[in-house]
């Protein structure tokens, strides 16, 4: 039996099995024949070739599909992503680091307002047997089968609260957490769900989702980049750019530094207004954790307006494993300790 924790964004798709975790970003495409495969030289980060066969259709996933397919699928749309990207894109991890036929025990999540509408829709698309291809850099084919015996969804920004908790067999490494009011600020890329955990139970009144998140700052910067330039950046092709401050377009170079700040500013001004309103009632909250990708981001930001204690972000972590480490430790406490979910989930 193998535990995974699995972690399908709209940024970047996250898995981990405690022995081996990928993150790739949340792309496919149809597979393209290519005629020279070989990289020209070799690098520190070679590309890994993410490119699975499902149902006779071959695709290509990350920035694999960025780089060669013809016709690139990437969506903000919820429910359009849950239906057409969740089978793709959770398949391409699983298939490459389960063994064949392996009873896979999967813990994913989903944003808090997004839940309850999506979650057996989640289950039905995952749950069962599926026969795969895996296809590497060499076009060796190797078949497979991801048999997911078990789903458990839960709602997003618990993951990073379970890792906070949790240790890497699923026992509690901190009680602090048992004890405390701990709000959970988690920060994607089109979405922020807000959730308190009261003693570890999860509170409806403080727990929302709102439209807003990295993506909303990326189309601030390639709408300025547009202007300036004239060409239309796809905001899942900022992420370098952002983060080197600077982007190359038709030869030119063009900075990005001030324009980012001021978009991330914007952001997080609006993210920690909603988090003040929402728990306004809630004032005796302990801890406030801001994850997520787009939490590492605009955590500097945001500690200076949020209302509460901030707990620090370990510049160390990366924070875009948050979730699915917790959903993946949470996994190892539900199945492996003799503790099962209830039957159907």
């Amino acid at each position: 039996m193998e535990v995974v924790g699995l972690d399908i964004g709209f940024g970047f798709t996250k898995a981990t099995n405690g022995k081996r975790s990928m993150i790739f970003k949340s792309v496919y495409g149809e597979a393209s024949e290519m005629q020279f495969r070989e990289q020209i030289l070799s690098t520190d980060k070679p590309e890994e070739h993410l490119q699975l066969e499902i149902a006779g259709t071959s695709y290509f996933a990350g920035e694999l599909a960025e780089r060669q397919s013809v016709e690139r699928f990437f969506t903000l749309d919820q429910a359009q992503f849950v239906r057409d990207f969740t089978k793709i894109l959770a398949l391409m991890p699983l298939a490459h680091m389960v063994s064949r036929q392996e009873p896979v025990k999967l813990v994913a999540g989903l944003p808090v307002s997004y839940y309850r509408k999506h979650k057996k829709e989640i289950v039905d698309i995952l749950k069962g047997q599926h026969e795969v291809t895996v296809i590497d850099a060499n076009e060796e084919r190797t078949d497979t089968v991801v048999r997911i015996s078990s789903v458990r969804v839960v709602p997003q920004p618990f993951g990073a609260l379970m890792d906070l908790m949790l240790n890497d067999i699923g026992e509690v490494r901190d009680k602090r957490f048992l004890k405390e009011k701990v709000g959970v600020i988690d920060v994607g890329f089109r979405t922020t769900d807000y959730t308190i955990a009261d003693q570890t139970r999860y509170s409806e009144r403080g727990s929302r989702t709102i439209d807003l998140g990295i993506s909303k700052a990326f189309a601030t910067i390639a709408a300025k980049l547009q202007e300036s330039s004239g060409v239309n950046v796809e905001l899942y092709r900022l992420y370098s750019a952002v983060e080197e401050g600077s982007i190359k377009i038709h030869g030119k170079r063009y900075d990005l530094k001030l324009i980012v700040d001021h978009a991330f500013n914007q952001l997080a001004t609006r993210v920690a207004n909603e988090a003040n309103r929402l728990w306004a009632n809630d004032w005796d909250i302990d801890k406030v954790l801001i994850t997520g990708g787009g939490g590492a981001v605009l955590a500097p930001y945001l500690q200076k307006i949020i209302k509460g204690e901030v707990l620090a972000i370990d510049a160390a972590e990366d924070t875009r494993f948050a979730n699915v480490r917790g959903y993946y430790k949470y996994g190892k406490r539900l199945w492996t300790r003799g503790s099962n979910p209830p039957a159907g989930r």
